[in-house]
């Protein structure tokens, strides 16, 4: 048997399905560029009126989000029974929610970050761009091959 290996076809999303798309995980990953390196951390964020919040604490990921560069927070998600994916990138400025007043709406959206340790900064990232894409999942035969791992020393 011959597995179909015809040129993939990928969907380009609009920004309704992004948004959707973003609303229903909660975990991504932000990249950003600071002190002249990239990096890139997960994230749990929440959507909030066309925006995406998340908390974080002093540190690489708040010095180098807030500022007049661009981040991009990408979002991703997989249908393990029909084997369609998605992922939606998210690319803007990111700002600190600073008035009292935002800060009490942004406590309601029950962000509670992974990590342990205060967390007491929260930012909204306002997309300048949305883009997103939902494709077909070839076959592990297709890319999984069963020579990973073969250069390690057998023990006994």
């Amino acid at each position: 048997m011959t597995e179909n290996l015809a040129a993939p076809r990928t969907e380009e999303l609009g920004i309704h399905e992004c948004w959707n798309l973003l609303r229903s995980v909660s975990v991504g990953r932000l990249a950003l560029w600071h002190d002249g390196q990239p990096h890139i951390f997960p994230l749990n964020y929440a959507v909030d009126h066309g925006s995406l919040v998340f908390r974080t604490g002093a540190g690489t990921k708040l010095a180098g989000s807030v500022g007049s560069d661009l981040v991009a927070l990408e979002a991703d998600g997989v249908d393990a029974v029909s084997g369609v994916a998605w992922s939606v990138v998210a690319k803007g400025r990111a700002q600190e929610v600073l008035p009292a007043r935002e800060v009490l709406e942004t406590v309601g959206l029950l962000l509670f970050p992974w990590e342990a340790g205060r967390k007491d900064h929260f930012l909204r990232i306002v997309p300048e761009e949305l883009t997103g894409r939902r494709f077909t999942i070839t076959p592990p035969s297709t890319w999984w091959t069963p020579l990973q791992g073969m250069g390690q020393v057998p023990t006994e």
